[in-house]
Parts: structure tokens; C-alpha cells; sequence
């Protein structure tokens, strides 16, 4: 790497569900790297909801995500941090629909008496090559202003309303994880995932604490952008809407990474049905730099970032440093 003084890169990864997973996949691989996962934690459905609910914990369905894909090697551990209960009465009693990964950091929470210490725990036995911090430690809630004015509540409700979202924000205040304000501080590369824009990414970055570390930091800030619009949070966006929901909600960046892949048409029109549509970039002259990639892969019918693609791409940033 080009960097002077420490030979490791520092990079924060921002988001939640796949979309993180895939980026933390990819990059855990690069020599000389320092992660920081931060996680959402405003997750209420399925699962992770219930106890949630039950138990008054932070979300932990996508920490568990990440967890799997940061882990050293695939194990059966990691496997079975994974396995989902079958539920097929829908009864949602007992373990019915619980994932077992779930259920093992609920446990280790109340052992340890704290969510932060749980992952830890868990971490040291899936061997993860990183750290993953939630967020924030408080149980919340997220919302939705949308255009019409009608304000939806939880993060599961946010994308079925046939609506387009004017910004997402929480009712009570909501203070940043210490450790995750202090990584943001030290970073040498901030990187917002693909995913959910409003219900993975932007619950993290309007937090208090964390918005205005964004604001003040000094590294490379970095967007991956997705591929297809998400029905009921992204639906006709372009790269520049991804870009601007970021900006409108504190989040700045300099670098936003475009698929530079083509996509089968077939692939395409059956996105179509669903109503997806590719993300395109629709301007020429940006504030920002724009950098496009093959990042992408097409197995079993869907449009994917392939994690050895994304882990290209950032070694090539970190050449930059």
C-alpha cells in the first residue's frame, strides 16, 4: 500500500443485512486490514423482531449476518449460526422461525449482561477478523417521513407503503455506539454498503454521534452503489438519488463506486416484473468521483455485487492512501 506511517489500512463498513455481509466477505481477505463493522440495529421484523420484543434487546439479525461473513473460515458453527427452526404453521411459538444465530447472541446477552460483550464472545468463537459494533445500544424504532406526509412506523412496515420516502428518523434521541464514534474517527476508508438506502444504511448514519464523526472525518468516504432499485424505498432512483438521500441525511462522501456490468436483458425484464429497475447514472459532471467496476454476478437468477469483485475494488482505494 501506498500509505505512510502504519502498514494497516483502516476501514469502517457501514450498512446491515447482505449487502454488508457481501462487502465484509470480500474485504476480509485483504493483507494488512483493520475492519470495523457498524451495524443497524432499528431491524423489527421475523425474527429478530420477537426478541426484540421479548426481551428488549437491540435488533441482532443482521450483527448475526455479519458475524458469518467475517468469520475466519466456514465452520460448522458458523453453519449453524445460520439454521433457521422451520415454522411451517406460521405459528411463531416457542423456537418456530427463530434462527439459532439469534438465539445464541439473546443467551449470551443475558449471561454477559451486554449486548457489545455478547458479540465479542461470539466473535472469538467464530474466529472474526474484525470488529462488529451495533450501532447504537438502545432498542429503537425507525420512521418514515414519507411524501405524502404519512408517517410510518418500523423499519419491516417502511418499504410496503406505495410511497417514495422523504427522509427516516427516529422519535426519541438516539446516541452512537462509543466505539463505533472512535472507529469512524480513526478510519482511513469509510465505505456505506450496497443494500437497503434507508432501512440498512442511512439508520445509522442520522444517529447522534455518528453523523457528525462522518462530518468531521478526514477519510476517503466511499458508496457502493446498488445495482437494481429496491420497490418501496429506492423505486426509479438513479446513482445521483442514492447519493443525494445520503447528503440530505448528514452523510457525506467523495467516491461512489458504479456496476459497470451488463446485465442480461431477460435478467432485467424479470426484475421488471417485480418492479426493479436498473440504477443508472444520470448525469455526466459530478462533485464526486465516480469510479465503475464489474462488480457484479447473475447466479440463480438474481443480480448480486460478488464479493471478490468488491474486495478488488477496495484494495485498489487502499492503493491510493
Amino acid at each position: 500500500m501506498k500509505k505512510t506511517g502504519s502498514a494497516v489500512n483502516k476501514v469502517v463498513v457501514i450498512g446491515g443485512g447482505h449487502g454488508q455481509s457481501a462487502v465484509c466477505r470480500g474485504i476480509k481477505k485483504i493483507p494488512d486490514i483493520d475492519i470495523t463493522a457498524i451495524v443497524t440495529v432499528a431491524d423489527d421484523g421475523g425474527s429478530t423482531g420477537r426478541l426484540r420484543r421479548k426481551f428488549h434487546i437491540p435488533a441482532m439479525g443482521d450483527i448475526r449476518n455479519v458475524m458469518i461473513s467475517l468469520a475466519e473460515s466456514e465452520t460448522l458453527m458458523s453453519t449453524l449460526m445460520d439454521y433457521r427452526f422451520e415454522d411451517p404453521m406460521h405459528t411463531e411459538e416457542d423456537v418456530a422461525g427463530h434462527n439459532l444465530g439469534n438465539l445464541i447472541l439473546t443467551a449470551m446477552t443475558q449471561q454477559c449482561g451486554s449486548f457489545l460483550e455478547a458479540i465479542r464472545t461470539i466473535g472469538r468463537v467464530l474466529n472474526v477478523r474484525g470488529r462488529i459494533i451495533p450501532a447504537t445500544s438502545q432498542v429503537i424504532t425507525l420512521f418514515a417521513l414519507m411524501e405524502d406526509d404519512v408517517i410510518v412506523r418500523g423499519e419491516a412496515n417502511i418499504p410496503n407503503r406505495s410511497n417514495r420516502i422523504r427522509k427516516v428518523f427516529y422519535d426519541v434521541p438516539v446516541r452512537g455506539s462509543g466505539e463505533a464514534i472512535q472507529a469512524i474517527r480513526e478510519a482511513d476508508v469509510i465505505i456505506y454498503c450496497i443494500g437497503s438506502l434507508y432501512t440498512s444504511v442511512i439508520p445509522n448514519v442520522i444517529i447522534d454521534g455518528i453523523r457528525e464523526a462522518l462530518q468531521e472525518s478526514s477519510a476517503r468516504k466511499v458508496l457502493f452503489c446498488n445495482a437494481m432499485t429496491q420497490p418501496g424505498e429506492t423505486d426509479g432512483f438513479s446513482a445521483e438519488d442514492h447519493v443525494l438521500a445520503l447528503r440530505d441525511h448528514g452523510a457525506p462522501l467523495d467516491t461512489i463506486i458504479v456496476p459497470d456490468d451488463e446485465i442480461p436483458e431477460a435478467l432485467l425484464q424479470k426484475y421488471a416484473e417485480q418492479g426493479s429497475t436498473r440504477v443508472m447514472l444520470r448525469e455526466e459532471d459530478h462533485d464526486y468521483r465516480v469510479i465503475r467496476e464489474n462488480l457484479l454476478e447473475f447466479d440463480d437468477g438474481l443480480v448480486r455485487h460478488n464479493s471478490q469483485r468488491i474486495k478488488k475494488a477496495v484494495e485498489d482505494l487502499l492503493e491510493e492512501l
